[in-house]
């Protein structure tokens, strides 16, 4: 998803350079031995995870100690603990890696609800030196963290924007704790057009946010609402076409399917676009008004999501 850094912010997009090729670096295979140590190398992540065919995971050597992960009921929450001092729980809960930032070591674990669309918190956990072990867990609207980057001195989280979108850059140091470090701002591909449209390419109706002339578009239409409403689309897949040629999506947000879902409809041959949404009241709204549109665009909405009358 393309995005701009925001005026003031040069320092920063240093720091976004580093982390981008670093997240790539240091995002390990799925599943392997827990360490043998718990002195990685500078700079290394390892993967921490062992889970077995009743999704146990072994105990993780980690300064001095171990980190568990248990679940007392079979379908109740997992619990992190630290030589049995309980850290964090919740119904997720797998280990990510072992890094090192600085002469610290630090182990990373994802936490989470689960759900389809809605990753988990990221759960830092280390021990200064003759002190007792520390967490810290980043969150960022509720719904997960933003993916981690490692570099030698900070873990960066940089966040998935949603059309609309304006959020903080966030790093993590031993010494200086959780920071922000700029503010990113969601931004269309420059110069494209209704021409340049193409849905065969979208995994997800939102992606036609990209373009510019979509993007401008809908701020006329949405203003304010934009990120609500792509937040509404979030749970879907692929875009099916009307006679006329106009394609759509319907989809909801995560964990509230069935009770705030939306539907997108991009006409490109006529340069329009349709949106309507099921909110939190449980009242829904059109953009624009549901009389003006083409009855096919409107026959899809009734069949995705019932008449916003």
């Amino acid at each position: 998803m393309t995005r701009s850094l925001l005026a003031g912010a040069c320092g920063l997009a240093l720091l976004l350079a580093s982390a981008s090729s670093l997240f790539a670096q240091t995002q390990t295979p799925a599943a392997q031995p827990a360490p043998a140590t718990d002195q990685p190398a500078a700079g290394q992540g390892t993967n921490a995870a062992d889970a077995t065919d009743d999704d146990k995971q072994a105990p993780v050597p980690f300064e001095g100690g171990q980190l568990t992960i248990t679940q007392k009921e079979q379908y109740g929450e997992k619990v992190l603990a630290f030589d049995g001092k309980e850290l964090a729980s919740n119904y997720d809960v797998f280990f990510d890696k072992i890094v090192k930032i600085g002469d610290v070591n630090v182990a990373l674990v994802d936490v989470g609800d689960g759900g389809n669309q809605c990753g988990p918190a990221k759960v830092i956990v280390w021990k200064p030196k003759d002190g007792e072990i520390q967490t810290t867990t980043v969150e960022q609207d509720q719904c997960g963290a933003p993916p981690a980057a490692v570099s030698d001195n900070a873990i960066y989280f940089v966040p998935y924007l949603l059309p609309g979108d304006e959020k903080p850059a966030l790093q993590w140091s031993p010494t200086s704790g959780l920071t922000t470090s700029g503010n990113l701002t969601y931004m269309p591909e420059p110069g494209t057009d209704w021409k340049d449209i193409d849905p065969s390419k979208y995994d997800n109706i939102i992606d036609a946010f990209h373009n510019e002339a979509v993007y401008k578009e809908a701020e006329k239409l949405l203003g304010k609402d934009m990120s609500d409403m792509a937040t509404s689309l979030l749970v879907g897949g692929g875009t099916e076409k009307t006679a006329s040629g106009a394609f759509y999506a319907s989809g909801c947000v995560p964990h509230d399917c069935g009770g705030n879902d939306g539907f997108m409809a991009v006409d490109p041959a006529k340069h329009k676009l349709y949106f309507a949404r099921r909110g939190d009241n449980g009242q829904p709204n059109a953009w624009p008004a549901v009389t003006t549109w083409p009855a096919d665009v409107k026959e899809a909405l009734d069949k995705a999501l019932g008449s916003p009358n």
